[in-house]
């Protein structure tokens, strides 16, 4: 592995989960493309274009998410 430490771990979610995602959904948007070859150019170009501005949305995003999601759910006791 990498070997990066785990106080850095949120970011490397945020860069793995918002280029998952831009990924999925700019091949959706691609999909309607004629040909193989255009639609392989456009979702690569919509992917990173996509990337590239979800990125900092997530990073930034993703704390305030996960403590009001921590807000609307509870511990479940152990009984």
């Amino acid at each position: 592995m990498l070997g990066i430490p785990r106080r850095y771990s949120h970011f490397v979610f945020g860069i793995i989960q918002s280029g998952l995602t831009s990924l999925i959904a700019a091949g959706i948007a691609s999909f309607p493309a004629d040909g193989a070859v255009l639609f392989v150019r456009h979702w690569v170009v919509s992917w990173l274009i996509a990337w590239l501005a979800m990125l900092p949305i997530v990073l930034l995003a993703a704390p305030a998410i996960r403590a009001f999601s921590l807000r609307l759910t509870r511990e479940e006791s152990g009984a």
